[in-house]
């Protein structure tokens, strides 16, 4: 018998640290002898905690495991050999509704083995894609065997992985660099972090593999400094697979040496885009440049460089083991293999999926997403993040991608999916996301430094009811010009999440132009609180809530909210306990 416990950073921030406690002491006090597994995220996110307990039955998953529901699982399930049904939310004969659409090539091992055990991952298969690029295969074989398999950056602009990497390879010169970029700013999207937490070696494995296609003998993960337990992990497969002659010097006695190592960035959302992740590489400000020439020709310091981001990289030793064709049966003609997606927003089942390329969004969000919480009407999906766009629910049957998603003016990006609802107000959407690409601009491009403010300025004034039907026409000028002037990706896509919201929900626009009110009852400045005079009891409570005395009554006879003290700060409501105070 094993316990298996879910220590990814979601199933730590739910608590699953005190629950490997609790096993730990229970085990000691037992004097039982049972090995207790730690793993990364397996994506049921919103489930955690969760413990699998691993019999001679098979497997069975506890999810929200609270520390009472530990002591009744140890006590019944380990003890007596009992499982506890209502606790159990799949098994390995009856796996969860999430998982069963899911094809896990990316996420193969997320969840199940330790990812700071070597051997665990060497034990389900890993390295052996390795051993077999470089006992069996030339640099040349490797990258057509990339080329067969379809496999596209899956950072975000899908472009062909393996014509970057033969773009490398052709370039002169010794010295060549691989990179991985795990800088991953999008709000919402949490992939890569994932990947590395519950999965290190799969990155490890790839990166090495691309260098021997390439001619690359030094490599950097650059990742943000906000994933410390990914940071840690990721030192920790390293080194270990440096003490298994599988990084470093005559890797498996091939002849052929490599060595990774670890840079980690301040956040800057542009350094996401690949020649300002060189320039922060080389220690300058993170400031993207001109392409051509491109990083294969020229990149670190210089020299020829091949940039992907971890999805693609952990792609790659499936694809070297089980062969291109294997992959290429997944996903669409020009769309092959799976994507991993960040499920975000006001979705049932919230986490980290994987599935086969051309499955609809219909299928990802009600299916495998179970749905909207508190079965709300569905508005809208973000995806791309601050790059990517809104799609209605008119196109929820638009298969996931790239060709596909970017006709409807989103794009695909690394993976983020916000899920939103009919409480979402698109205007506030568009003004959120454009808000922090303002912010996080670097400053180089005059389109993209004050073209994005002058567009916020814009959407704020909408937002607060001092927009004008004038406005919208410049607003959608100032877009293409932004997009057309900026030199990197994140001034010429910031646009998009405005573009598409005034493409699909133009009408929530001229609501808050032309009658001042927020359909969505979100933008603070155009709400009313109000009181219901049948309702109310004259309690008092809300009146002591206020904190600007805009509440008057007397007691046990119906209140009113004075409008012009009132701050819309919303304790009226959240205090009241007879649904008497409502907005419009």
């Amino acid at each position: 018998m094993k316990i298996r416990i879910g220590l990814g950073s979601c199933g730590i921030a739910a608590g699953g640290r005190k629950i490997k406690n609790i096993f730990e002491k229970l085990l000691k006090e037992s004097n039982k002898q049972i090995e207790i597994i730690t793993t990364g995220c397996i994506g049921m996110c919103y489930l955690e905690p969760i413990v699998d307990i691993i019999d001679d039955n098979g497997t069975y998953t506890y999810a929200n495991v609270s520390p009472s529901m530990a002591e009744e699982i140890f006590n019944e399930h380990i003890l007596k050999g009992l499982p506890i049904e209502k606790y159990i939310v799949s098994t390995d004969k009856k796996p969860h509704p999430q998982l069963e659409k899911q094809v896990r090539i990316v996420l193969r091992n997320c969840g199940i083995i330790n990812p700071e055990s070597i051997e665990d991952y060497i034990e389900a298969g890993g390295y052996s894609a390795l051993k077999k690029a470089l006992s069996q295969m030339t640099p040349e074989e490797v990258i057509e065997e990339v080329k067969i398999s379809g496999l596209r950056g899956r950072g975000g602009a899908g472009f062909p992985t393996w014509f970057k990497w033969n773009a490398a390879r052709a370039s002169k010169g010794n010295e060549k660099y691989i990179v991985c970029n795990a800088d991953e700013g999008d709000p919402g999207a949490f992939m890569d972090r994932s990947v590395i937490e519950g999965d290190p070696h799969s990155l490890i494995e790839g990166m090495i593999i691309a260098a021997y296609a390439i001619g690359a003998h030094t490599g950097f993960v650059y990742v943000r400094a906000e994933y410390p337990l990914a940071i840690e992990r990721l030192n920790i497969a390293i080194e270990q697979a440096k003490e298994k002659n599988l990084l470093g010097e005559n890797i498996l006695n091939s002849g052929f040496d490599f060595e990774l190592k670890i840079k980690m960035g301040a956040g800057a959302f542009v350094c996401g885009e690949e020649t300002a992740l060189i320039a922060s590489l080389e220690g300058e400000r993170g400031m993207p440049r001109l392409k051509p020439p491109f990083p294969a020709q020229s990149g670190f310091f210089g020299k020829p460089t091949n940039i992907n981001n971890v999805e693609t990289y952990a792609n790659v030793p499936w694809i070297i083991k089980n062969g291109g064709q294997e992959f290429a049966k997944y996903g669409t003609e020009k769309s092959k293999g799976t994507k991993v997606f960040a499920l975000a927003g006001k979705i049932k089942r919230g986490g980290l999926i994987e599935v086969p390329m051309g499955m609809t969004l219909r299928e990802v969000i009600y299916e495998i997403g179970g749905g909207i919480k508190e079965d709300k009407e569905f508005k809208a999906v973000q995806m791309g993040g601050p790059s990517g766009g809104c799609i209605p629910k008119e196109l929820l049957d638009t298969p996931v991608d790239y060709e596909s998603i970017n006709s409807t003016g989103a794009i695909m990006g690394s993976g983020g999916m916000i899920v939103m609802d009919e409480t979402t107000c698109m205007v506030d959407i568009a003004r959120f996301f454009l808000d922090f690409t303002c912010k996080e601009s670097c400053g180089k491009c005059i389109y993209c430094r004050i073209g994005t403010k002058r567009m916020l300025e814009i959407l704020n004034n909408i937002s607060e009811g001092k927009g004008t039907v004038e406005d919208l026409e410049i607003l959608e000028e100032l877009c293409y010009s932004v997009k057309d002037g900026s030199l990197c990706g994140l001034g010429q896509t910031a646009p998009n999440p405005v573009l598409t919201t005034l493409k699909y929900f133009k009408d929530e626009y001229l609501s808050h132009i032309n009658d001042k009110k927020c359909p969505a009852k979100q933008c603070r400045a155009l709400l009313s609180y109000k009181i219901d005079a049948e309702k109310c009891i004259g309690c008092t409570m809300c009146a002591k809530s206020c904190p600007t005395s805009a509440i008057s009554g007397e007691r046990k006879k119906a209140h009113t909210i004075a409008q012009d003290k009132c701050i819309k700060c919303g304790n009226c409501i959240k205090t009241c306990k007879f649904n008497a105070i409502y907005t419009e």
